[in-house]
Protein backbone atom coordinates (compact mmCIF):
# COMPACT_ATOMS: atom_id res chain seq x y z
CA UNK A 1 0.00 0.00 0.00
CA UNK A 2 1.43 3.44 -1.04
CA UNK A 3 2.41 6.17 1.43
CA UNK A 4 -1.01 8.36 0.01
CA UNK A 5 -3.36 5.20 0.41
CA UNK A 6 -1.89 4.78 3.87
CA UNK A 7 -3.20 8.54 4.80
CA UNK A 8 -6.47 8.45 2.86
CA UNK A 9 -7.10 5.76 4.97
CA UNK A 10 -6.03 7.24 8.58
CA UNK A 11 -7.90 10.80 7.35
CA UNK A 12 -11.16 8.57 6.64
CA UNK A 13 -11.17 7.58 10.65
CA UNK A 14 -10.60 11.30 11.51
CA UNK A 15 -13.21 13.66 12.07
CA UNK A 16 -13.59 16.06 10.56
CA UNK A 17 -12.07 14.25 7.89
CA UNK A 18 -14.24 11.25 7.68
CA UNK A 19 -17.21 12.80 6.11
CA UNK A 20 -15.21 13.24 3.17
CA UNK A 21 -15.67 11.26 -0.45
CA UNK A 22 -12.98 8.65 -1.32
CA UNK A 23 -11.46 10.68 -3.98
CA UNK A 24 -11.80 14.14 -2.12
CA UNK A 25 -9.85 12.15 0.97
CA UNK A 26 -7.52 11.25 -2.04
CA UNK A 27 -7.10 15.36 -2.31
CA UNK A 28 -6.26 16.33 1.24
CA UNK A 29 -3.80 13.15 1.29
CA UNK A 30 -1.81 14.60 -1.48
CA UNK A 31 -0.82 17.46 0.35
CA UNK A 32 -0.17 15.69 3.52
CA UNK A 33 3.56 14.97 4.63
CA UNK A 34 4.82 12.71 7.47
CA UNK A 35 6.40 14.49 10.79
CA UNK A 36 8.29 12.45 13.27
CA UNK A 37 9.14 13.86 16.61
CA UNK A 38 11.00 11.97 19.39
CA UNK A 39 10.03 11.93 23.38
CA UNK A 40 9.64 15.65 24.65
CA UNK A 41 10.08 17.19 21.23
CA UNK A 42 8.16 20.26 21.35
CA UNK A 43 5.66 20.14 18.06
CA UNK A 44 4.38 23.96 18.61
CA UNK A 45 4.24 26.26 21.47
CA UNK A 46 1.56 28.38 22.99
CA UNK A 47 1.87 32.02 21.29
CA UNK A 48 3.52 30.31 18.31
CA UNK A 49 1.96 31.38 14.47
CA UNK A 50 -0.71 28.45 13.68
CA UNK A 51 -0.33 27.08 9.83
CA UNK A 52 -0.38 23.64 10.30
CA UNK A 53 -2.62 21.13 11.53
CA UNK A 54 -1.62 17.80 12.50
CA UNK A 55 -3.02 13.58 12.52
CA UNK A 56 -1.58 11.46 15.18
CA UNK A 57 -0.55 8.38 13.10
CA UNK A 58 1.29 6.99 15.97
CA UNK A 59 2.84 7.64 19.44
CA UNK A 60 0.88 10.46 21.65
CA UNK A 61 0.91 14.18 21.99
CA UNK A 62 0.43 16.48 25.30
CA UNK A 63 -1.70 19.53 24.50
CA UNK A 64 -1.11 21.69 27.45
CA UNK A 65 -1.55 25.54 28.47
CA UNK A 66 0.22 27.80 30.81
CA UNK A 67 -2.51 29.01 33.43
CA UNK A 68 -2.57 33.06 34.33
CA UNK A 69 -0.77 31.72 38.30
CA UNK A 70 1.69 29.88 36.71
CA UNK A 71 0.36 26.61 36.94
CA UNK A 72 0.61 24.09 33.67
CA UNK A 73 -2.56 22.47 32.97
CA UNK A 74 -2.56 19.40 30.90
CA UNK A 75 -5.86 19.87 28.25
CA UNK A 76 -5.53 16.43 26.63
CA UNK A 77 -3.49 14.01 25.79
CA UNK A 78 -3.98 12.83 22.32
CA UNK A 79 -3.27 9.27 20.51
CA UNK A 80 -3.59 7.45 17.02
CA UNK A 81 -6.43 8.89 14.86
CA UNK A 82 -6.42 12.58 16.96
CA UNK A 83 -6.07 15.81 15.36
CA UNK A 84 -5.19 19.00 16.48
CA UNK A 85 -4.26 22.56 15.19
CA UNK A 86 -7.40 22.15 12.74
CA UNK A 87 -8.82 25.83 12.90
CA UNK A 88 -5.14 26.60 11.59
CA UNK A 89 -6.75 25.06 7.97
CA UNK A 90 -9.07 27.91 7.91
CA UNK A 91 -7.44 31.25 8.99
CA UNK A 92 -4.30 32.33 10.14
CA UNK A 93 -4.33 32.33 13.89
CA UNK A 94 -2.08 31.84 17.03
CA UNK A 95 -1.55 28.91 18.93
CA UNK A 96 -4.01 28.66 22.19
CA UNK A 97 -1.51 26.11 23.75
CA UNK A 98 1.45 23.90 23.62
CA UNK A 99 2.26 20.26 22.14
CA UNK A 100 4.31 17.83 22.85
CA UNK A 101 5.49 14.27 21.97
CA UNK A 102 5.17 12.01 25.27
CA UNK A 103 6.92 9.27 23.22
CA UNK A 104 8.57 8.57 19.75
CA UNK A 105 5.59 10.20 17.75
CA UNK A 106 4.94 9.71 13.91
CA UNK A 107 2.39 12.42 12.58
CA UNK A 108 0.70 13.49 9.47
CA UNK A 109 0.80 17.63 8.82
CA UNK A 110 -1.29 19.36 6.44
CA UNK A 111 -0.22 22.97 5.76
CA UNK A 112 -2.94 25.82 5.36
CA UNK A 113 -2.27 26.99 1.87
CA UNK A 114 -2.00 23.33 0.86
CA UNK A 115 -5.15 23.19 1.96
CA UNK A 116 -6.67 26.16 0.79
CA UNK A 117 -5.42 25.44 -2.94
CA UNK A 118 -7.52 22.39 -2.75
CA UNK A 119 -10.70 23.80 -0.86
CA UNK A 120 -10.78 26.53 -3.98
CA UNK A 121 -10.58 23.53 -6.01
CA UNK A 122 -13.38 21.35 -3.94
CA UNK A 123 -15.31 24.10 -2.32
CA UNK A 124 -18.04 21.06 -0.68
CA UNK A 125 -14.47 19.32 1.23
CA UNK A 126 -14.79 22.71 3.23
CA UNK A 127 -18.47 22.49 3.91
CA UNK A 128 -18.50 19.42 5.09
CA UNK A 129 -15.29 19.46 7.23
CA UNK A 130 -16.93 23.23 9.01
CA UNK A 131 -20.05 20.72 9.76
CA UNK A 132 -17.92 18.37 11.76
CA UNK A 133 -15.89 21.11 13.02
CA UNK A 134 -19.39 23.09 14.75
CA UNK A 135 -20.23 19.53 15.65
CA UNK A 136 -16.95 19.38 18.10
CA UNK A 137 -17.34 23.07 19.36
CA UNK A 138 -20.38 21.98 20.63
CA UNK A 139 -19.42 18.91 21.94
CA UNK A 140 -16.33 20.66 23.92
CA UNK A 141 -18.22 23.45 25.37
CA UNK A 142 -21.13 20.65 26.58
CA UNK A 143 -18.02 19.28 28.34
CA UNK A 144 -16.57 22.18 29.63
CA UNK A 145 -19.78 22.66 31.14
CA UNK A 146 -20.09 19.85 32.69
CA UNK A 147 -16.56 19.63 34.06
CA UNK A 148 -17.49 23.19 35.44
CA UNK A 149 -20.00 21.65 37.88
CA UNK A 150 -17.79 18.26 38.68
CA UNK A 151 -15.94 18.35 42.55
CA UNK A 152 -12.20 17.26 42.28
CA UNK A 153 -12.92 13.63 42.89
CA UNK A 154 -15.01 13.65 40.09
CA UNK A 155 -12.59 15.79 37.64
CA UNK A 156 -10.10 13.10 38.60
CA UNK A 157 -12.43 9.85 38.19
CA UNK A 158 -12.81 11.56 34.71
CA UNK A 159 -9.44 12.28 33.05
CA UNK A 160 -8.59 8.62 34.55
CA UNK A 161 -11.38 6.78 32.80
CA UNK A 162 -10.57 8.80 29.87
CA UNK A 163 -7.14 7.24 30.28
CA UNK A 164 -8.53 3.80 30.83
CA UNK A 165 -10.43 4.08 27.39
CA UNK A 166 -7.71 5.25 25.65
CA UNK A 167 -5.30 1.93 26.63
CA UNK A 168 -8.51 0.02 25.87
CA UNK A 169 -8.97 1.42 22.47
CA UNK A 170 -5.29 0.39 21.89
CA UNK A 171 -6.08 -2.99 23.27
CA UNK A 172 -6.01 -3.25 27.13
CA UNK A 173 -7.99 -5.44 29.27
CA UNK A 174 -11.18 -4.88 30.41
CA UNK A 175 -9.84 -4.91 34.19
CA UNK A 176 -6.18 -3.85 35.29
CA UNK A 177 -5.80 -1.44 33.01
CA UNK A 178 -1.83 0.44 32.97
CA UNK A 179 -1.90 3.86 32.58
CA UNK A 180 1.73 5.39 32.19
CA UNK A 181 0.56 8.83 33.68
CA UNK A 182 2.21 10.61 37.10
CA UNK A 183 -0.16 12.26 39.40
CA UNK A 184 0.88 15.23 38.64
CA UNK A 185 0.25 14.25 34.33
CA UNK A 186 -3.57 13.43 36.10
CA UNK A 187 -3.96 16.25 38.37
CA UNK A 188 -3.18 18.54 35.12
CA UNK A 189 -5.91 16.61 32.94
CA UNK A 190 -8.29 16.85 35.38
CA UNK A 191 -7.75 20.68 36.00
CA UNK A 192 -6.69 20.27 40.07
CA UNK A 193 -3.74 20.72 42.14
CA UNK A 194 -1.33 17.73 42.72
CA UNK A 195 -2.06 17.29 46.19
CA UNK A 196 -5.97 17.26 45.92
CA UNK A 197 -5.56 14.66 42.81
CA UNK A 198 -2.95 12.98 45.04
CA UNK A 199 -5.72 12.36 47.63
CA UNK A 200 -8.39 11.52 45.80
CA UNK A 201 -6.09 8.82 44.37
CA UNK A 202 -5.17 7.73 47.68
CA UNK A 203 -8.65 7.03 48.49
CA UNK A 204 -9.36 4.52 45.56
CA UNK A 205 -5.91 2.98 46.26
CA UNK A 206 -7.60 2.23 49.78
CA UNK A 207 -10.80 1.06 48.66
CA UNK A 208 -8.91 -1.17 46.09
CA UNK A 209 -9.59 0.37 42.71
CA UNK A 210 -6.18 1.45 41.70
CA UNK A 211 -2.66 0.70 42.43
CA UNK A 212 -0.50 3.55 42.85
CA UNK A 213 3.09 3.12 41.31
CA UNK A 214 6.23 5.21 40.50
CA UNK A 215 4.56 7.03 37.15
CA UNK A 216 1.46 4.71 36.87
CA UNK A 217 -1.73 3.96 37.88
CA UNK A 218 -3.16 0.53 37.42
CA UNK A 219 -6.98 0.37 37.30
CA UNK A 220 -8.74 -2.48 38.82
CA UNK A 221 -11.91 -1.62 38.16
CA UNK A 222 -12.84 0.97 35.67
CA UNK A 223 -16.36 0.79 36.22
CA UNK A 224 -16.16 1.97 40.07
CA UNK A 225 -14.59 4.65 38.52
CA UNK A 226 -17.80 6.26 37.23
CA UNK A 227 -19.97 6.39 40.78
CA UNK A 228 -17.39 9.36 41.68
CA UNK A 229 -18.47 11.23 38.51
CA UNK A 230 -21.91 13.34 38.89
Amino acid sequence: MSTGQETSQLLATVEPFSGLEPHELEQVAQVAVPRSFGRGDVIFREGDRADTCYVVRSGSVSIRREHMDGRTLALSELRSGAIFGELSMFGPETRSATAEALEPTALVAILSGDFRRVIRSSPDIALTMLEALADRVRRANERLLQQSFQTVAGRVASALLAQVGTRQAEGAPEREVLVRSTQAEIAQLAGTSRESASRFLATLEREGIVRLGRGKVTVHEPEKLRGFIH
